[in-house]
This record gives C-alpha cells, sequence and structure tokens, in this order.
C-alpha cells in the first residue's frame, strides 16, 4: 500500500467507517499528512499517545507517520484532507489540535476546503495544479492559527514526552513482535511506569496502544489485500499462524479467515 500513488483528496469524515468504525477508532497511522474538520458532533481523538476531546469546529492536524484513532459516532460530520504523499508543503512536523471559535474564521477553513474539493473534481486545464496552490492557502491558514493562539496546548511534561516517544517507537516497532517490556527497555524505564504514564496521557494501558495499532494493521492486511494469513501473521511478529489466529480472535470476536470474508 505504501508503494501506490497517494493522490491529494477531501473525504467526508463519516466515510472514513464506511468499512467499520475499526478504520478510524483503532490506532494506526498513514504514509501523508492529514486535516481532520469537524463540524458537527464531538468525540474523543488520540494523536501521539495523547487523548482529548473535540467538538464541532476543531481542525486537527497529523502528520505523516504520527499514530492515532478518532470516535466517529452518527451524528459526527465534518471533512478529512488527505495531502498525499509528494504535497511539497511547510507544513508542520507537530501535531496541532485548533478550536476554531470565530465564525469568520471558520468560514474562511470552509472555503479553502470547498475550493479545494471543487479544483480536484475539475477536468479543466491546471486544475490540479489550482488544487495544490488552494493547499497552500491552507498550509498558511493553519500557520496563522498556532500564530493567534487557537492551538490547543498540552502540558509539556516528562509523562507526554515519554508517551509520545513511545508512541513513536511503537509505530516503527510494532511489526517486530516487540512486547511493552521490550519497548519499555528501548525508552529506558520500567513497563510499570510506562503503563502508568499511558494511562494518565490517555487513560489506556501501555499494552492497549500497542494491541489496537497490531490489530488495525492485521485487519487492514485481511480486508485489503490477498495476503495469506500465514504471512500476516509473520509480517507482525507472530511466532506462528495459529498463534496468531489465537490473538486476533481474542481481539476482534472472530477468526482471521472469518473477518476476511466478512469485509
Amino acid at each position: 500500500m505504501q508503494d501506490q500513488i497517494s493522490p491529494m483528496r477531501l473525504v467526508p469524515i463519516p466515510r472514513l467507517a464506511a468499512g467499520g468504525r475499526w478504520r478510524v477508532e483503532a490506532m494506526r497511522s498513514i504514509s501523508e499528512p492529514l486535516l481532520l474538520w469537524f463540524t458537527k458532533g464531538q468525540g474523543r481523538i488520540t494523536v501521539a499517545g495523547q487523548t482529548r476531546g473535540y467538538t464541532a469546529h476543531n481542525a486537527i492536524f497529523i502528520p505523516a507517520g504520527v499514530m492515532h484513532g478518532f470516535e466517529v459516532g452518527q451524528q459526527v460530520f465534518g471533512q478529512a484532507l488527505f495531502f498525499g504523499r509528494d504535497h511539497g508543503l511547510p507544513l508542520s512536523d507537530a501535531p496541532r489540535h485548533l478550536r476554531i471559535r470565530e465564525v469568520l474564521v471558520q468560514q474562511e477553513l470552509n472555503v479553502l476546503l470547498d475550493n479545494i474539493q471543487r479544483e480536484s473534481a475539475a477536468t479543466t486545464t491546471g486544475a490540479d495544479r489550482a488544487a495544490r496552490h488552494w493547499c497552500g492557502l491552507l498550509s498558511v491558514w493553519l500557520d496563522r492559527q498556532v500564530e493567534r493562539g487557537n492551538a490547543d496546548a498540552a502540558p509539556d511534561d516528562a509523562t507526554r514526552r515519554l508517551v509520545a516517544r513511545y508512541a513513536d517507537l511503537l509505530e516503527r516497532e510494532f511489526r517486530t513482535g516487540m512486547n511493552v517490556a521490550d519497548l519499555a527497555a528501548a525508552l529506558g524505564v520500567t513497563p510499570t511506569h510506562l503503563t502508568r504514564c499511558c494511562k494518565a496521557t490517555c487513560g489506556r494501558p501501555a499494552s492497549a496502544l500497542l494491541h489496537d495499532r497490531i490489530l488495525f494493521e492485521a485487519r487492514h492486511l485481511l480486508a485489503e489485500t490477498d495476503m495469506p494469513v500465514a504471512q500476516i501473521a509473520k509480517s507482525l511478529g507472530f511466532a506462528s499462524p495459529a498463534y496468531f489466529t489465537r490473538a486476533f480472535s481474542n481481539l476482534a470476536g472472530a477468526s482471521p479467515t472469518a473477518f476476511r470474508r466478512a469485509n
């Protein structure tokens, strides 16, 4: 999937969960920057191991490769802008959670997204280039909102820094078969301390984040590829297909074969 062309695209947020809420709620990362613009509803979102609530008129920027997952209830609406892997824009390397209270600023973002959508769907000369220029203006809009103080500023303490490091390490190593003890050792802390910190920042133990990330990848490979179950098990660091099947069944409530058939 990483080698496929990843064009810029704008998708209604409810459609992201059309194939199952696990597609947005489970921990995962993507290989391109993402902007979520919520216009109705509320829920919780976890980015880099930090959980916060979101409501209408929240814009959340997630850099490529950052682990995240968010709730999408029936009353949640908005848009998701995928910038593409070759966007060429000066986007932030850090996640941003913007709470946009001013109506005029909300309208500015809506106009930008409407123009991106219109040019992306057009077949006229230069439409793709125009869409990318609108994305460039959107990147300026993001920088200005941070400068104006519309970005949530989470406390920069040792606990949050450790969990952010854990989320980053987990994203790089979850396919290797490393467990929480291994990951904690790599971070220079005990599993108990790491779990305590994860519970403080996102309400979940370190093991839950790891299992959720592995489960998402397994579901993704089962639902969207023809890779044999044994090969999926090996690619995710399981000692045997039987062990993978037991673990997946316990976490997902169905065997890998049954899940693939249903999806």
